[in-house]
């Protein structure tokens, strides 16, 4: 079975290196009726998927993502007592992004950072030392807090949906502290979106919901759980079931939660660097919004003319029809 796998990616290889620019019907986007080139990272992404579950490789990281998620929920308390430290809501808000960018490191669909991993050098602490000092390859960190700087009985937006990414300390020591700052900065819900089915380690609605409840129990100041309790915290799937996403193909559910707010107070943040960078960097949207995620691959790296490692941060202002 595995080299009859190996031997259908190389074709795939081959066949995308014969003609880069050869279009396929979107299969996913069946309501659209478009074709793509081959060779873009989405079409890339779901003909990996579609040949590993041929061959019987489904959620391989299953026993992974739930020990380093195990190891998350173990620090988590003393991360989140580390930010309410933080004496001002603009520098918890500031903060939080180290956190999430630190949390992204554990991404075993990059080779460098699946490495680091097996050599055991993927600790949450050592990972916020390789942080690069700021300001990053694309920084907008102070638009969003100064856009979040407004009192709590008028705040800038009314929802934030959060496009979240990896298991462990990426959702949990990352995005849940950040979900946190936002309710604290007035966001008055904030609904974080995963995956409906796996995709390397990211984690799924499934896992999520059954995280959230122990994450809010781990948080010292109770106000996860208070949000969480009153519904003002809660998860939704995505959709999706590839590391990447295409905003065209999301859920129904999803759908709703953004259509039942008034566009220029809704927020959304694509976090990673499949959903964040790979995929929709510069698209804005009809809702303010912003992607986070560390550069995990020296192509993107080369594109983006950066390097390695660097950090991305970049808030997009709505655009109106």
């Amino acid at each position: 079975m595995t080299e009859e796998f190996f031997r259908e990616v190389d074709a795939l290889e081959a066949r995308v290196a014969l003609d880069p620019k050869a279009t396929e019907k979107n299969v996913a986007l069946p309501h659209l009726d478009v074709e793509e080139p081959i060779a873009n990272t989405r079409r890339l992404c779901r003909l990996r998927q579609e040949i590993m579950a041929k061959h019987g490789f489904f959620d391989v990281f299953t026993q992974v993502k739930g020990e380093e998620n195990e190891k998350a929920l173990n620090i988590l308390p003393t991360v989140l007592q580390e930010l309410d430290d933080v004496k001002e809501k603009e520098s918890e808000i500031a903060a939080c992004f180290r956190g999430v960018l630190a949390g992204n490191l554990f991404d075993l669909g990059s080779a460098d950072t699946a490495a680091a991993f097996s050599r055991g050098e993927s600790g949450f602490e050592s990972a916020k030392q390789r942080i690069k000092p700021r300001p990053w390859l694309l920084d907008d960190v102070d638009t969003l807090v100064d856009a979040l700087g407004q009192s709590q009985s008028s705040p800038r937006y009314d929802k934030a949906i959060l496009f979240v990414d990896n298991a462990g300390a990426d959702v949990l020591l990352g995005m849940v502290p950040f979900a946190r700052a936002l309710l604290r900065a007035g966001v008055r819900e904030v609904v974080m979106a995963a995956n409906e089915i796996y995709a390397i380690n990211d984690v799924t609605f499934e896992e999520l919901k059954e995280l959230m409840p122990r994450a809010a129990n781990a948080d010292p100041s109770g106000d996860l759980a208070r949000a969480l309790a009153d519904g003002r915290w809660r998860a939704v799937s995505s959709g999706s079931d590839l590391p990447v996403i295409d905003l065209r193909g999301v859920s129904a559910e999803l759908n709703e939660e953004a259509s039942s707010v008034a566009l220029d107070r809704l927020f959304v943040v694509l976090e990673g660097m499949g959903r964040g960078i790979e995929t929709n960097l510069n698209q804005p949207l009809l809702c303010d919004s912003m992607r986070i995620g560390m550069v995990k691959h020296p192509e993107v790296a080369t594109h983006l003319g950066g390097s390695m490692y660097d950090c991305v941060c970049k808030f997009l202002p709505r655009v109106t029809t």
